[in-house]
């Protein structure tokens, strides 16, 4: 004699698209990171913004990031199209939630914890092996 499933009429069959997308969306503690920087020309406010970004990223995720630095005064459209009101901005879209960093950008911490990164040496570290 043969089992039936015991599924009744009105369940669903799984939509493993959706499920998918969710895995997506979780945060990844060891993902790759992508960056966007808005900038406002050469300036020493903008340079500062640069470098601590890059050192920051080369510290804690050493070829797991991509930093992309806009100059608003050359790409309008896109700082209009992001919404930027302020530079700089930093943009983490990878991995989500999207996080926007604006202004002073050289406080390591502050951009540490606006980033979803631990220092190294605290009880989660991105490049290193203790997460």
């Amino acid at each position: 004699m043969k089992k039936k499933a015991n599924r009744s009429r009105h369940e669903q069959p799984l939509d493993s698209s959706s499920r998918f997308e969710r895995l997506l969306d979780r945060p990844s503690s060891i993902g790759h990171y992508s960056l966007r920087l808005y900038i406002t020309g050469a300036t020493v406010r903008s340079n500062r913004a640069v470098q601590a970004i890059r050192a920051l990223c080369e510290e804690l995720l050493p070829g797991k990031y991509d930093l992309e630095v806009v100059d608003i005064y050359q790409q309008p459209v896109e700082a209009m199209t992001a919404q930027i009101i302020a530079a700089p901005t930093l943009v983490k879209t990878l991995p989500k939630p999207l996080r926007r960093l604006i202004g002073d950008l050289s406080d390591r911490k502050k951009m540490a914890f606006g980033l979803d990164l631990k220092e190294k040496g605290t009880a989660k570290e991105v490049g290193g092996a203790a997460l």
